[in-house]
């Protein structure tokens, strides 16, 4: 029996070229992997936004009894304030993971998966993302004109000019989704 050996050099670089290719291709497939250092990252920070959180609560309970209208509800802004930022680093941590590093198996048979999770698109996690901004800068905004006495105009001005920017801007946004999910269909 004789084995049929190739001598055609075409078909020789053709089968290495088809290798490299395919070792190029699974490592720019593995490289989304390092996202998981992003995330992780994230997971600490939302870790510090608690022990922040934690500490908004420790001065407002402090100042509770003595504290006038307006502070109290600046007391309450905070912690709302630090609740949505939690909430959208667990939105942004959850779907960015989903989206473009792997599916979340410890969660998939829980009884208590949120059931937005999975479900998150790209399009849609950009819109929430821009609307806990907006939501954010409005209750900095609100904070700040509970206390117009002594906040500085010039500075109240700037909050307002940029939280209009992210209203603006979360509009367009709204609106080119809209478009491109209307021109699908």
């Amino acid at each position: 029996m004789s084995e049929h050996i190739s001598m055609d050099p075409k078909s020789d670089r053709h089968d290495r070229a088809g290798h490299l290719e395919a070792f190029v291709e699974k490592l720019i497939y593995r490289s989304r992997w390092i996202l998981a250092i992003f995330y992780l990252v994230l997971v600490a920070t939302l870790a510090l936004v608690a022990i922040k959180f934690l500490k908004e609560f420790g001065h407002f309970a402090m100042i509770f009894w003595n504290a006038s209208e307006a502070e109290f509800v600046t007391g309450v802004l905070e912690i709302v304030d630090k609740t949505l930022l939690g909430n959208l680093l667990i939105l942004i941590i959850f779907s960015g993971y989903e989206n473009f590093v792997s599916i979340i198996g410890a969660a998939k048979n829980s009884a208590d998966r949120p059931k937005w999770m999975g479900g998150i698109d790209f399009a849609s996690l950009k819109l929430k993302l821009i609307g806990s901004i907006v939501a954010l800068s409005g209750i900095n905004l609100l904070a700040a004109f509970l206390e117009i006495e002594t906040a500085n105009k010039e500075n109240l001005g700037w909050m307002v000019g940029i939280h209009l920017t992210f209203v603006f801007t979360a509009l367009i946004f709204a609106l080119s989704e809209r478009a491109m999910v209307s021109a699908e269909h």
